[in-house]
């Protein structure tokens, strides 16, 4: 037979045994909704986590000293950058997608409030473009810093509540100096805010800048925060100020190499797709196998007849291959449409989540609709359907001619 025979024959086939294709089916493009739905959730979940992350702690790049992130906690006055203009890093703006940079400055010490004194982990910012780098910030109460206001501070949402401190509140903050000194200095609470990172909000403040260096009793910033428009503008960005910036006095670094919980989370939730997708995979082989299986039994004599009238062993072989083919599409098809569906109409609705073991507050996730998932989903469903039928169609391409139409009598 022809490949179009074939096929032909093979599609008769499907749509005259209604029953089985439709047990068939029904297990593909459940298998198939699984998997978007499955890897949907997930991706969402993390892009979520990821872009809280580098609009609220991170940037898409920082640049900072070489050594910083392995000694510059432990050393904090060894690792500044120059702070004033007519540096190296005045030319950011030439970066592919650029948004905004923001300095910080990284300080650290004990916060009073009344009786109550605590250490904490705090930076000090640029209030106007952290307005635009620290988005993803959430306020419960009051707002974040803002240009022209000197002595202000905004808290994390477990540092303040362990201080037992409110909007309007003062702290005042103490810190060693580079001599060895302490200096301290007083702001007022105009903030209490939300990172995505709970840990993060137990130990964090932010300051302005200038309050920061009276703070430190020094001049000049840890970091310098590039945000970019979108993310997959990072590494061209990355590699640009890499070959434009002196590497001995210059380290720039990718937000991902800072994020270690997201990259872990990554690791782990890709296992667990991938777990999803053979379970999906196991029950399509299984489904698939007992239907052709079955139905190589109810036609013994039909393909003891086309043996009789000169079809060849590969011809029996190649119909059944075709069936199994023409359900793998057809399920793979439907899925996808389904599977898109709901994923959109999921989305709509939104799927409350509470906080996770890191995070302070819930959210509602979606599914995230990606090419590259539906592909997956899609090809999976295909290949396994098609693997499926491969002993049951060998099995049928095996029969005798005598036996299988003694079976028809």
């Amino acid at each position: 037979m022809s490949p179009l025979t074939l096929v032909q024959t093979g599609a008769k086939n499907v749509l005259r045994q209604v029953g089985r294709t439709s047990a068939a089916l029904t297990a593909v493009v459940f298998g198939v909704i699984s998997m978007i739905l499955a890897a949907g959730f997930i991706d969402w979940n993390l892009e979520f986590g990821r872009d809280h992350s580098i609009e609220s702690q991170l940037g898409h790049l920082q640049v900072m000293k070489p050594g910083f992130l392995e000694r510059g906690r432990s050393d904090p006055h060894g690792y500044l950058l120059p702070g004033q203009a007519g540096t190296d890093l005045d030319d950011l703006e030439a970066l592919p997608g650029y948004r905004v940079d923001a300095p910080r400055l990284l300080i650290s010490g004990l916060a009073s409030s009344g009786d109550i004194t605590l250490s904490f982990i705090g930076e000090g910012v640029d209030p106007e473009a952290e307005s635009i780098l620290s988005a993803a910030l959430r306020f419960p109460q009051g707002r974040n810093l803002v240009p022209g206001e000197a002595n202000s501070v905004i808290v994390g949402s477990g540092l303040a509540e362990n201080l037992q401190a409110g909007i309007g509140s003062s702290l005042v903050l103490i810190a060693n100096t580079e001599t060895g000194g302490i200096s301290a200095v007083e702001a007022r609470v105009v903030g209490i805010f939300e990172s995505i990172f709970k840990a993060y909000d137990d130990v964090a403040l932010r300051i302005p800048l200038p309050l920061a260096r009276e703070l430190m009793r020094t001049e000049g910033e840890h970091l310098r925060l590039v945000l970019l428009e979108r993310i997959d503008q990072t590494e061209a960005a990355v590699q640009q100020l890499r070959d434009t910036l002196p590497e001995d006095r210059y380290q720039v670094v990718p937000w991902q190499n800072m994020s270690d919980f997201y990259n872990k989370s990554v690791e782990l939730f890709s296992k667990q797709v991938g777990v999803i997708y053979l379970i999906i995979a196991v029950i399509i082989v299984l489904a698939i196998s007992n239907t052709m299986t079955m139905a190589v039994m109810e036609r013994v004599g039909e393909i003891g007849t086309l043996m009789a009238l000169g079809n060849r062993r590969r011809d029996i072989l190649g119909i059944f291959l075709a069936e199994g083919c023409i359900l793998g599409l057809l399920g793979a098809l439907v899925g996808l449409v389904l599977g898109v569906l709901l994923g959109l109409l999921i989305s709509a609705i939104g799927i409350p989540m509470p906080p996770g073991p890191v995070m302070a507050w819930g959210y509602e996730a979606g599914i995230r609709l990606s090419v590259e998932n539906l592909t997956k989903a899609a090809v999976i469903a295909l290949v396994t359907t098609v693997l499926a039928s491969l002993y049951p169609a060998w099995k049928a391409s095996r029969l005798g001619i005598v036996d299988a139409l003694r079976t028809r009598q």
